[in-house]
């Protein structure tokens, strides 16, 4: 940086140190300054291999820009443009770079007395394309490229972890856009950002590609290419270094093997980046003591079935390879039966399982009951459903597999118990019970129950109860002759659906329920026989869903209505009462509807009315206009009468309840004028525009007559007012329903009853007489004879009222 005659401040200019370009291309050069002494009279030139004159204290070079030289251009070859201003920016832009550019560049500013050099170096590149030969290069003819952007790479790269690679050329020019292209093109991407500084620190263009690298991208090469549209114009090429695990492969010769023979495992590191540990063996995930990359297993056993994995590790971590699971063949062994679970009792399940280790596993068995063949039954497990005497015994089994079949090791012995039990009775059923005895001496003379009252002794010995209860009291019978003999009380065996059904609310435990809460309903029920039971809930008469818990999460609006739920055995099933689900909600689904409908005649009534859903109702109603200003009305209906133009526009409702509020969308309101105002307005306006061209005339013909006579050409003569009657008409007419209305100049015309009531139509006329201003003078120009109409059709559809009309004659004379 050079200072001429400068005061003892300095200037203070900033840009990058070094810009980077190649020929054909422009260049941006951003660049700001602060001098010392404000000045609007700033100069630049721009040198280009320049040296400092010590006579003529001053710099001398080729200058690319000078705007000191008043009636030429700045840059004389069109080259250079200064894009700053006189207050702080000195960007400027170079076209069209040539290898003869490079070097240094000389920024001369120059305010009064003020003089700074600022130094600016350009690095052109004169590498060839990669198509270009060799000897059209040395002769310097080729199109020349950018130099190869630099790529950026992280310290270190793992695997699976998340990596950064960046992409800069240091080069930014509007006029010549170029982008950044990766040639990792893959899934794993994760982002891909650009980013393009035009500082005065440093100009360049970035990319910057973020993915999570796999231990197979480890060595591969990324690409980082700069293009121009679609053209490459250079590239750079990095070596990814993905540092993983080790990766490990087994190869056997045999997953299945017979007991007794041999097999043998070969572990391979595929790779591990940094090197690894030697290789070594787990089974079942239990380490072995082989150490090597093959594991040999001779005389192979039963117990030498598993899944084996070879393992190493670095300084990242241990690697594992894929599980192979090794199986050991052998014919079933001798079998076992296990009864799950005994003693069975009559009328019970009851399920035999054959035990019979094998490889494969057994694919048929044979069971037997006392020595003999329980024909159909050939799977693991025999089920009994219903157990009787008649499947008491010992029982067996053999299992098979393709190798061979197996022997029968252990028997086991299934004991059933019997137990006499009444026969099973339904609720509501009649049901006989008989008294018997086995001897009596004297013989039986009578019979006693208990409790008393159960039923009705239909013969000696047999009680008939009619409609048993679900809970009947055990019943005891007695046979008589001068001694009573009590037998044991027997308890009916009564089934009845599920009694005391009903629903009970878990959650929430507030009264209250509100729309956004977890609800939870439960079904219960005070007993069952059988106690197998189903349950069912129903919505206002219709299937909800099956199961005992019904849950809202979150219930809503729409959920409420009157639930009940059933409980279901083999006997039927009982409903519970019904519950009312009552939801409570702030106010929602807002609109504003108006009657008697969206476009109305002015004069007209308009009710706005506020439409809700909420539970508790809408307590407060406010009113909104389109500009959101609150129109302080509290009501639900909002009555607009009479219309007016000025109602036109939106309106909103606000409604809210203890629960919170809501606000409508808008709703627009046209009102319309009716026909007795556009007739009004349109026939003001139009007596308006006929009265401003009476006077226009009016007063051209002022203007004309107070004309000196030497001012024209022709010649002159005697002025005749006599044949000044030049008369101007302006007839209005305005049919109306009701009274006339007087007109403007206040002259009264003939009134009669209008010629047309449906169509009324109102002229204007406007007529001049070919008579000139003076007898004996030609007009120069010839006098316009026409006759102007202005034409209004009265608006309107419908019978009109006769009206009268009133013409007014305004006549000009001079």
């Amino acid at each position: 940086h050079v200072a001429l005659f400068a005061s003892s401040q300095k200037w203070e200019v900033e840009h990058p140190q070094t810009l980077f370009a190649w020929e054909g291309v422009c260049i941006w050069i951003p660049c700001t300054y602060k001098m010392p002494v404000k000045d609007a009279n700033l100069h630049i030139l721009l040198y280009q291999k320049y040296e400092f004159n010590n006579d003529t204290k001053d710099f001398t070079g080729t200058v690319l820009y000078n705007n000191t030289e008043i009636g030429s251009s700045p840059s004389k070859d069109g080259r250079v443009t200064f894009l700053g201003d006189r207050n702080s920016n000195c960007t400027l832009e170079i076209l069209e770079m040539r290898e003869s550019d490079r070097g240094q560049l000389g920024l001369r500013m120059i305010s009064g007395t003020n003089k700074w050099m600022e130094h600016i170096y350009l690095n052109i590149s004169s590498k060839c394309t990669r198509d270009t030969a060799p000897s059209e290069c040395m002769r310097g003819t080729a199109p020349k490229t950018p130099f190869s952007p630099s790529v950026k790479l992280p310290s270190e790269i793992k695997a699976s972890e998340s990596a950064t690679l960046t992409c800069t050329l240091n080069y930014v020019c509007p006029r010549y856009p170029i982008h950044l292209e990766w040639s990792l093109k893959d899934p794993q991407i994760s982002s891909v950002s650009n980013f393009t500084s035009y500082s005065v620190k440093n100009v360049y263009t970035e990319s910057k590609l973020t993915f999570q690298p796999k231990w197979t991208d480890h060595g591969k090469n990324v690409t980082c290419r700069v293009l121009h549209l679609t053209n490459v114009l250079s590239e750079n090429t990095v070596r990814l270094d993905v540092k993983h695990i080790p990766q490990l492969t087994i190869e056997v010769n045999s997953t299945e093997v017979m007991v007794g023979g041999s097999v043998n495992m070969t572990c391979q590191v595929t790779s591990s980046n940094p090197e690894h540990s030697p290789v070594s063996w787990v089974k079942n995930g239990d380490p072995l003591q082989n150490q090597t990359p093959t594991l040999i297993l001779s005389e192979v056993t039963k117990d030498m079935s598993g899944k084996y994995r070879c393992q190493a590790t670095n300084d990242l971590g241990l690697g594992l390879s894929e599980e192979v699971a090794l199986t050991v063949l052998f014919p079933p062994e001798p079998s076992r039966v296990h009864i799950y679970h005994p003693p069975a009792k009559e009328e019970q399940s009851i399920e035999l399982v054959c035990d019979s280790l094998a490889s494969p596993r057994a694919t048929n068995y044979t069971w037997y009951h006392n020595e003999k063949e329980v024909p159909g039954e050939t799977q693991e497990k025999l089920l009994i459903p219903k157990v009787s005497l008649r499947h008491a015994g010992t029982y067996s089994c053999l299992a098979e597999n393709r190798l061979g079949r197996g022997q029968t090791k252990e028997k086991a012995e299934l004991d059933v118990q019997f137990i006499q039990n009444p026969t099973r009775i339904r609720e509501g059923d009649s049901v006989t019970v008989a008294c018997h005895y086995n001897s009596s001496n004297p013989k039986v003379t009578s019979y006693k129950w208990k409790p008393p009252g159960s039923g009705d002794e239909i013969t000696p010995g047999m009680l008939r109860i009619q409609n048993v209860a679900w809970n009947p009291e055990p019943i005891s019978c007695a046979a008589c002759n001068e001694w009573c003999s009590w037998a044991s009380p027997v308890s009916l065996n009564v089934h009845y659906a599920p009694r005391d059904v009903r629903v009970r609310k878990v959650n929430p435990q507030s009264p209250e329920i509100r729309a956004g809460e977890p609800v939870l309903l439960r079904c219960e029920f005070s007993g069952s026989h059988p106690a197998e039971v189903r349950f069912f809930w129903k919505k206002n008469g219709n299937l909800v869903q099956e199961g005992r818990d019904l849950s809202f999460s979150p219930v809503s609006p729409e959920d409420s209505g009157s639930y009940h739920c059933l409980v279901n055995n083999s006997i039927g099933d009982t409903p519970s009462q019904t519950w009312y689900l009552h939801v409570l909600y702030a106010p929602r689904r807002l609109r504003v509807s108006i009657s008697p409908g969206d476009s109305i005649m002015e004069g007209k009534q308009a009710t706005l009315s506020c439409e809700s859903d909420a539970d508790p109702p809408v307590s407060q109603y406010v009113w909104f206009d389109s500009s959101n200003r609150d129109l302080h009305f509290s009501g639900q209906k909002l009555r607009l009468e009479p219309l007016k133009v000025q109602h036109t526009g939106s309106y909103r409702c606000q409604g809210s309840n203890r629960l919170g509020k809501d606000v409508s969308p808008p709703s627009t309101l046209t009102v319309y004028y009716s026909p007795e105002t556009i007739g009004k307005r349109v026939a003001l306006g139009l007596g308006f525009c006929l009265a401003v061209c009476i006077l226009a005339i009016w007063g051209m013909k002022l203007q004309k007559k107070r004309t000196p006579l030497s001012e024209g050409p022709q010649s002159q003569g005697c002025h005749n007012p006599m044949m000044d009657d030049s008369v101007s008409y302006a007839i209005l007419r305005f049919p109306e329903a009701d009274t006339p209305r007087a007109g403007d100049a206040g002259t009264s015309a003939t009134q009669g009853p209008s010629p047309n009531n449906n169509d009324t139509v109102t002229y204007s006329v406007i007529q001049k007489r070919h008579v000139g201003d003076y007898e004996n003078v030609t007009p120069s120009c010839p006098e316009d004879d026409s006759i102007h109409y202005s034409e209004l059709v009265q608006f309107g559809a419908g019978k009109r009222s006769e009206a009268k009309e009133d013409v007014e004659y305004v006549t000009l004379k001079h």
